[in-house]
C-alpha cells in the first residue's frame, strides 16, 4: 500500500513574530488564507486517500496539525516526544508504517515547501512510488531544476538515466550529494545541466529505509524495534517516550543518502521554495506596483518600494510611508521592523531576547 508522510515539525525562526515556538511556520495563513501544511495536503489528496497520509510533528504542535487537517485521522498525526532529526524521525514513520503493511511504500514530503504546479508534483511523485514498487531496494530522491545560482542549498548530481515502464519521467542515479557551495561552484553546477537542488523529499520502502538504519546506524535498532513493537498498544505512548529520546540526532542525508547503494533522481521541473524567510514570499506573493509584497486585508503604504508588510490581523491597520526594502510584521503581542537584507539576523536577535528575559515573546 503506498503511504505518504508530511514532515512538519519545524519551528521557522526567520519568521518571527508571526512564528513561534507553540505556533510554527507550516500553520502560519501566509498563501492566500491558507497555511503551508493545508497546502501540501492538497497536494497529496488526489493521490492517497486521507487514511493513508501521516503527519510527523513535535509533541507540542500536534493540535493546530489537528485543527489544520480534520479529514486525517486522530491517531495519524505522531507528535515526537523530543527533537531528533530528519533520520530518527523517518525511522519513527517508517517502523510503523511497517508494523501495519510490511510492504508499504513511503513518500517522505516536507510541510513548509510551496511547489507549483501541484500536477506536476503529483506526477513526479507518482513516478517514483512505481519505480520503487518494481525496484524495491532502490531509495528514490527529487532534484528540482535549478533557475539560479543557490549558495543555499545542497545539490545532487545526476549520472546515467534510465526508462522506466510506467513512468513519464526518466530516472536517474545519483553520482554524489553536494553540500553548499560558494557562488562560483553554483554557476558551474548551473551551467553543467547536470546538478538539481535537493529538496529533501523522497520515495523508498519502509523495510527498505529500515534495513539501511540499522545497518549503518546500529543504535536505532532497538529503539525503534521496541516503539514498532509496542505501537497500537496501551503503553505505545511511553514506550515512544522512553526509547525515541535515544535516536542519535542526524539527518537522514548524512546517514543514508550519501553512502546508500541504488540511490535514484527524478527532476522536479516545477517552481520550488523553501518557505524559510520573509523575503522567500517575493517568490510566492504577487507584488504591487511599486515591488511591495503585502499580506494584510487593513494597510495603507504611501510611497513604499521594495517592501514586505505582514499580519493576520485583519482589524489591525498597518500604515507606512516612504519605507524602501523594508519589513514589517505584525503580531498580538510584537512588531518586527527591520531592513530586508537583515532579516538573516533574526535567529541572533531572538538569543538576544531569550537573555533579556523576554522568553514570553518567543
Amino acid at each position: 500500500m503506498r503511504f505518504a508522510v508530511i514532515m512538519a515539525g519545524g519551528t521557522g525562526k526567520r519568521l518571527w513574530p508571526l512564528s513561534r515556538e507553540d505556533r510554527p511556520k507550516q500553520v502560519l495563513k501566509l498563501i492566500e488564507g491558507d497555511t503551508l501544511l493545508r497546502r501540501c495536503f492538497q497536494r497529496l489528496s488526489d493521490l492517497f486517500d486521507h487514511r493513508n497520509i501521516i503527519v510527523l510533528t513535535n509533541k507540542g504542535y500536534s493540535d493546530l496539525v489537528r485543527d489544520n487537517l480534520p479529514e486525517i485521522p486522530y491517531d495519524n498525526v505522531i507528535a515526537e516526544p523530543a527533537v531528533r532529526d530528519t533520520a530518527g524521525a523517518i525511522g519513527l514513520a517508517a517502523s510503523v508504517l511497517s508494523r501495519f503493511d510490511p510492504d508499504a511504500t513511503m513518500a517522505v514530503v516536507t510541510a513548509d515547501q510551496v511547489i507549483k504546479p501541484s500536477d506536476v508534483f503529483r506526477e513526479v511523485l507518482k513516478d517514483g512510488m512505481t519505480y520503487v514498487e518494481k525496484n524495491p531496494e532502490a531509495l528514490i530522491t527529487f532534484g528540482i531544476q535549478p533557475s539560479f545560482p543557490s549558495t543555499q542549498l545542497g545539490y545532487i548530481k545526476l549520472g546515467n538515466s534510465q526508462k522506466c515502464d510506467n513512468c513519464g519521467n526518466e530516472i536517474f542515479e545519483v553520482d554524489s550529494f553536494r553540500e553548499k557551495p560558494d557562488l562560483k561552484t553554483a554557476k558551474e553546477y548551473l551551467s553543467s545541466g547536470q546538478y538539481c537542488w535537493n529538496a529533501g523529499l523522497f520515495v523508498w520502502k519502509a523495510k527498505r529505509i529500515l534495513q539501511l538504519l540499522f545497518e549503518n546506524l546500529p543504535q536505532t535498532k532497538q529503539p525503534l524495534q521496541k516503539i514498532k513493537a509496542a505501537w497500537g498498544s496501551s503503553n505505545q505512548e511511553d514506550v515512544l517516550g522512553e526509547y525515541f529520546v535515544k535516536l542519535p540526532k542526524i539527518s537522514i542525508d548524512f546517514a543514508i543518502m550519501e553512502k546508500a547503494p541504488q540511490v535514484c533522481a527524478i527532476r522536479l521541473n516545477c517552481r520550488w521554495f523553501d518557505m524559510g524567510s520573509f523575503s522567500a514570499l517575493a517568490d510566492i506573493i504577487q507584488s504591487d506596483p511599486n515591488g511591495n509584497i503585502i499580506i494584510a486585508k487593513n494597510s495603507e503604504a504611501l510611497e513604499c518600494q521594495d517592501s514586505i508588510i505582514v499580519t493576520e490581523d485583519d482589524d489591525h491597520l498597518i500604515a507606512a510611508i516612504g519605507l524602501k526594502d523594508m519589513v514589517v510584521v505584525h503580531s498580538p503581542d510584537a512588531t518586527l521592523v527591520c531592513p530586508i537584507d537583515e532579516t538573516a539576523k533574526l535567529k541572533e536577535l531572538l538569543g538576544f531576547l531569550k537573555t533579556r528575559g523576554k522568553e514570553k515573546y518567543l
